[in-house]
């Protein structure tokens, strides 16, 4: 078993494994190798599972933003691996294609609406160390939202920075999810300050 991650990956092994390579290979067409590195210590990769599936439960943000706001996040924090897997996600739960695709590069795109402006530049203020979220930005969301639905978005946001910065800290990239099922490469990221 060849890595290209910074923890090498271990054998998913044990009923619970079993069930979950099959649920993986169901969903995704395969076992992602950062679920083999994730195993070295499967009560943590099984909680940061259980709460990432938690969050797909949540339903006071429409969910194309949630999906652009997960995805905005981990453009920012750089995790290849969370951008195509969202992306392909997008596709599976028949979300906007088209702009899951731009937002490596939402701040040029022509495609978003003023209220995805606001979400995303909302993800990626969080993302930022120290956190550069202004009471202005939050003032309008809380407009465009309501309370339940600024804290769902930043309740994700932040749970996409928890998983993000683990898969870059370690290595874990990109599967190529996205290609496997035809969508196009994902726009590219344009610097911005």
């Amino acid at each position: 078993m060849t890595s290209t991650t910074r923890v090498p990956r271990t054998e998913i092994t044990g009923l619970y494994g079993g069930l979950l390579k099959v649920a993986m290979r169901k969903m995704l067409g395969g076992v992602p190798e950062g679920a083999e590195v994730m195993w070295h210590h499967p009560r943590v990769f099984k909680d940061m599972m259980r709460f990432g599936g938690r969050t797909e439960k949540w339903d006071r943000l429409d969910r194309n933003l949630a999906s652009l706001a997960t995805m905005a996040a981990a453009a920012e924090v750089g995790c290849s691996f969370c951008l195509d897997l969202h992306y392909f996600m997008a596709h599976n739960k028949g979300l906007d294609e088209a702009k899951a695709h731009e937002v490596p590069r939402w701040r040029e795109s022509s495609v978003f609406t003023p209220v995805e402006r606001r979400v995303m530049e909302y993800a990626e203020a969080m993302c930022q160390t120290p956190v550069t979220v202004t009471d202005d930005m939050t003032a309008v969301l809380l407009e465009d939202l309501g309370a339940a639905g600024v804290l769902e978005l930043t309740a994700r946001v932040g749970a996409m920075n928890l998983t993000a910065r683990a898969n870059v800290a370690l290595g874990i990239r990109s599967q190529e999810y996205a290609a496997s099922c035809g969508l196009q490469p994902l726009a590219s990221r344009v610097a911005h300050t």
